[in-house]
């Protein structure tokens, strides 16, 4: 946008390097130029802003495919105004000689030039083609074949124009005529799922049986180590028992053997003993008979008062301890007689 100053009887104009600016005083042309700054007067003057600085202008065409379906286009078209002065003499690009605002809207008018374009240069590049081949189409060569027919364009030349580039977004048909489209895709991609799925649970069933093999195989193996197990316990028990029993046998065989010697110790070692006591008593039967042989022998040419005397000793040596005894007569006479018939009758 240029910058007017104004002072008395005279006014300055500056403008940017993006701008071109056309000065005209009474139909002659006075200055012009990209950033150009000058003086001049208000009252003849006719001021001209055209930028040349690149600009996009959004576009949406829609184009009729060969079976009757609209296909929406997006796209943006880069321009610039390459020939200012021309655009100028074709498009009211004057500006007020006091604030520099423009006094119309000539970059609408730009804008809906290129856009007409590029929708005559999209309609004719996409026209004739089905729905599904327009859906297809590569937005880079067809951003190229449109790019072409807009550099031929005289609408755009005649203007001044130059198309710097041009792009496009995705190319969309209806919403219902784009699900319609994308339903064989979906259903091909879900019968792909599907079909993942289902390989996956046949490899996961496949594994679970796997496990369940080796499960039972070594639930098999298991079962035969303990059986073998149980076998060799069973056998060693058995052996054991075996030489626990020789054993005893053998124990029993030695304790029959020690208790026999041992009762026929005992029996030999009782009969000497019975001999031996038997020998002993005899022995002691004829030494008791002599001694008492030799006591009467000593006894038989002794007077009976003598007799008497030894009987009374040992009577006294027999008899408990008597602290007091008292004889009488009658006492006395009785034992003595008693005494006297016991020696004659032996």
């Amino acid at each position: 946008m240029a910058t007017i100053t104004g002072y008395p009887f005279i006014t300055h104009l500056r403008t940017p390097a993006t701008t071109y600016v056309q000065h005209l005083a009474h139909g002659d042309l006075k200055h012009e130029g990209v950033g150009a700054s000058f003086w001049f007067r208000r009252l003849p003057a006719v001021l001209s802003e055209v930028p040349v600085d690149d600009r996009e202008q959004p576009v949406l065409v829609k184009v009729r495919a060969s079976d009757l379906q609209e296909v929406n286009v997006p796209g943006v078209v880069t321009y610039r105004i390459a020939q200012p002065a021309t655009a100028a003499e074709r498009v009211d690009f004057g500006i007020d000689v006091r604030s520099g605002i423009w006094l119309a809207r000539p970059l609408e008018v730009v804008g809906a030039t290129v856009h007409g374009a590029a929708a005559d240069a999209v309609t004719a590049a996409l026209t004739g083609r089905p729905l599904a081949q327009i859906l297809m189409s590569d937005p880079a060569q067809l951003a190229a074949q449109v790019r072409e027919r807009l550099v031929a364009d005289p609408r755009l030349a005649d203007v001044g124009i130059a198309v710097v580039g041009i792009r496009f977004d995705v190319l969309r048909a209806d919403p219902d005529v784009e699900r319609a489209l994308q339903l064989p895709s979906r259903e091909q991609i879900q019968q792909e799922a599907d079909k993942a799925t289902f390989e996956r649970r046949a490899v996961a069933v496949e594994r679970e049986a796997a496990i369940g093999d080796n499960e039972l195989t070594n639930q098999i193996e298991l079962a035969r180590r303990q059986e073998e197990l149980i076998a060799q316990r069973g056998a060693n028990a058995v052996r054991e028992a075996r030489d626990t029993a020789d054993a005893d046998r053998v124990a029993v065989a030695a304790e029959g053997e020690r208790t026999t010697a041992l009762a026929r110790a005992s029996a030999e070692a009782t009969q000497a003993m019975g001999v031996a006591e038997a020998e002993a008593r005899q022995a002691m039967g004829a030494a008791d008979a002599e001694a008492e042989r030799a006591r009467l022998a000593a006894h038989a040419g002794v007077a009976p008062e003598v007799l008497m005397a030894m009987a009374m000793a040992e009577l006294a040596r027999n008899l408990p301890q008597i602290d007091q005894l008292v004889l009488t007569p009658d006492v006395v006479s009785s034992v003595l007689a008693r005494l006297a018939g016991q020696t004659g009758e032996g």
